[in-house]
């Protein structure tokens, strides 16, 4: 199976493990050597409407990756103990 880069935007992020939604993937991050998908990242969430800021982005590693749906992407990791950047 093949993806755009583009039709990776936007896609809802949901821990398989508790059903909690992650967010939605703002970028991704790829070795650009091999060509491969490194990890998902999931910007931030607003802190009190932009106006102090946001939280520190998600990094979703590859390996977390299951399952990559039409509206949704599937992922193994603890929704609280995700890797922050």
């Amino acid at each position: 199976m093949t993806c755009r880069i583009d039709e990776l935007k936007n896609k809802q992020v949901v821990c398989v493990k508790d059903g909690f939604v992650l967010g939605y993937i703002s970028d991704i991050e790829l070795d650009v050597e091999s060509g491969k998908l490194v990890s998902l990242i999931i910007s931030g969430a607003l802190r009190v409407f932009g106006l102090l800021g946001r939280e520190k982005d998600i990094i979703i590693p590859f390996e977390d990756i299951e399952v990559i749906g039409e509206e949704t992407v599937l992922v193994s990791t603890n929704s609280f103990g995700y890797k922050e950047k």
